[in-house]
C-alpha cells in the first residue's frame, strides 16, 4: 500500500480489498466460472482462510512498481490496483497498492520481507 498518498483509512481498506479479491476476479474473467478444484492447493488454503493476509507499506509509486516488477520476475501472481480518482486524487487515476499471491509465504517474503507493516 502506498503510504505517500495519505489515503483515508477507509480508502486504504477498500484498495486492499480490491487487491485481495483481484486474483478471483481475474480467474472469473478468464474462465467464466470457477470451482475449488480449479485452484492449486496453496490457493485453496488461502481461500479457506488458512493464509495470512499481510499489509505492508511503500513510500512511493516507484517503490510500489519495483516490488511489482520483482514479484513478476519471480513468477508470482501480482495484481496492481489503480484507483479511478473519483473520490480522492482529484480525478487522476492513481496506482495505490498491489497484491502478491496467493502463494507460499517464503516466496512472497523474498520480495516483501524488508517492507514495514502498514
Amino acid at each position: 500500500m502506498r503510504h505517500d498518498l495519505k489515503m483515508r483509512r477507509g480508502k486504504q481498506i477498500a484498495q486492499g480489498a480490491h487487491a485481495s479479491m483481484s486474483f478471483l476476479c481475474r480467474r472469473l474473467r478468464e474462465q467464466g466460472s470457477v470451482a475449488l478444484e480449479d485452484f492449486s492447493a496453496t490457493e485453496r488454503a488461502w481461500l479457506s482462510g488458512a493464509f495470512a493476509k499481510v499489509c505492508c507499506r511503500v513510500n512511493s509509486e516507484e517503490e510500489l512498481m519495483d516490488i511489482h516488477d520483482r514479484a513478476m520476475a519471480a513468477g508470482l501472481e501480482v495484481h496492481l490496483i489503480t484507483d479511478s480518482g473519483k473520490t480522492e486524487f482529484h480525478g487522476v487515476p492513481t496506482r495505490t497498492c498491489l497484491a502478491i499471491g496467493p502463494d507460499d509465504a517464503e516466496k512472497i517474503d523474498a520480495i516483501t520481507g524488508d517492507l514495514q507493516l502498514l
